[in-house]
């Protein structure tokens, strides 16, 4: 008897898209900001060589993306006109649907596990600020000080926000969500999102991050997709479930869905992108800002990218 050979396993990654220009990084930054793609794709990636389960890997690379102060997100999260950090983050198993999600979070180190504590032991999909940040003590999660989440050079873009009265938050998106989607050697996808959200956000803003559907969505039966950009367009268009929706009902390339929601939110007058991954292991990304971080993994090695030319 010849041995079956196993199906590929594939990590895609995004650190955010917006107005990221070769000009607005000095080489040092881009650096920094590579080398925490390359670790976030290295953690999840050793996950899924050793045949472990998707969704353990997007939360790996989420966890390394929080942990970066480079990324809104976990540390490093963007301030609220209030001079707060508020934090969302989703993660789904595309085996059954199964979701947790969490939006207003202020202690957790790493709100991605939040999220998928709430998934794995709470009977609800989504908890909110204070709930969600006792539901963290409960679980014994990692907590954290503001000094863990507050970084000079965000609050540095909060009063550079605020200097301009025409503007509630950070319109150019310079600094975005970060996300994983996965398919490990057993053909299942998952999806993790994590976000700061908006510099300046106010009234308790909730952006698409940590909605089912709009910026996170997984289903076995299509995709995984994790989305960054301009959230309350992502919201209107149900970016994510439309993605899947798409590669589901119409037979679609993820790359061709992908490409086809990005535009239908380009044409509402959104900016950002989504990555993608199938449980036949392809993977793609779209966008239509000038730049998005982001990175891809499998058997064959890896890549990362930031502008939109590479």
């Amino acid at each position: 008897m010849t041995d079956v050979p196993r199906p590929s396993w594939k990590l895609v990654i995004h650190g955010g898209s917006g107005v990221i220009l070769r000009e607005s990084l000095t080489a040092g930054q881009e650096r920094e900001m590579r080398a925490g793609l390359e670790a976030a794709l290295a953690a999840g990636a050793e996950i899924l060589a050793a045949g472990g389960d998707a969704l353990d890997a997007v939360e790996a690379s989420a966890r390394v993306l929080e942990d970066d102060p480079n990324f809104n997100a976990g540390r490093g999260s963007v301030f609220t006109y209030q001079g707060t950090n508020e934090m969302d983050a989703a993660v789904m198993d595309g085996r059954d649907r199964n979701a947790g999600a969490v939006t207003g979070a202020t202690a957790t180190k790493n709100p991605v596990s939040l999220a998928r504590a709430i998934m794995r032991n709470s009977p609800h999909v989504f908890l909110s600020r204070e709930g969600a940040d006792q539901f963290s003590r409960e679980e014994g999660l990692e907590q954290a000080g503001p000094e863990w989440f507050a970084t000079a050079e965000r609050r540095r873009q909060l009063e550079l926000m605020k200097a301009d009265e025409d503007h509630y938050f950070d319109e150019e998106l310079k600094y975005g969500t970060v996300g994983a989607v996965a398919v490990d050697v057993r053909g299942h996808v998952a999806a993790a999102t994590s976000t700061g959200g908006l510099t300046g956000k106010r009234w308790g803003r909730i952006g698409d991050s940590p909605l089912i559907g709009a910026g996170t969505y997984a289903d076995d039966r299509a995709a995984a997709v994790s989305a960054t950009g301009a959230g309350e367009y992502f919201i209107r268009a149900a970016v994510a479930h439309e993605i899947c929706a798409r590669i589901r009902l119409r037979g679609e390339s993820a790359k061709a869905a992908a490409d086809a929601v990005i535009a239908d939110v380009g044409d509402l007058g959104g900016t950002g992108g989504v990555i993608v991954v199938t449980p036949g292991g392809e993977a793609a990304w779209a966008f239509n800002s000038p730049g998005m971080y982001r990175g891809v993994a499998g058997p064959d090695g890896t890549k990362v990218a930031i502008y939109g030319d590479e």
